[in-house]
């Protein structure tokens, strides 16, 4: 019989101890994401006309294309959802952001 206890309480360990450090860490991570939220939305500046993320300084600095054309990706990487490769000048698919 107390090698049965045994067994058993081996095989339950490592998934016990998984479920313990997964739950810890979600905790720790969801802690952080809304701290992380309140603080940026204590940095955003604020709405000119609209979304203040279009407007912000950092993002237009980090964003390739043209940040007025409505299907600019607003990504480092990638122009935009039309014409990703580029060139923004001339682009027949330009349409004003609104």
């Amino acid at each position: 019989m107390l090698e049965i206890v045994l067994i058993f309480t081996i095989a339950l360990t490592p998934p016990l101890v998984s479920l313990w450090k997964w739950r810890q860490t979600e905790r720790t991570v969801g802690a952080r994401l809304l701290a992380a939220r309140q603080s940026a939305s204590l940095r955003r500046l604020p709405a000119v006309r609209g979304s203040t993320e279009l407007y912000n300084p950092v993002l237009i600095a980090q964003q390739v294309g043209d940040a007025t054309c409505r299907f600019n990706a607003r990504s480092p990487y990638i122009r935009c959802a039309v014409n990703p490769d580029g060139p923004c000048e001339g682009c027949r698919h330009y349409q004003k952001r609104e």
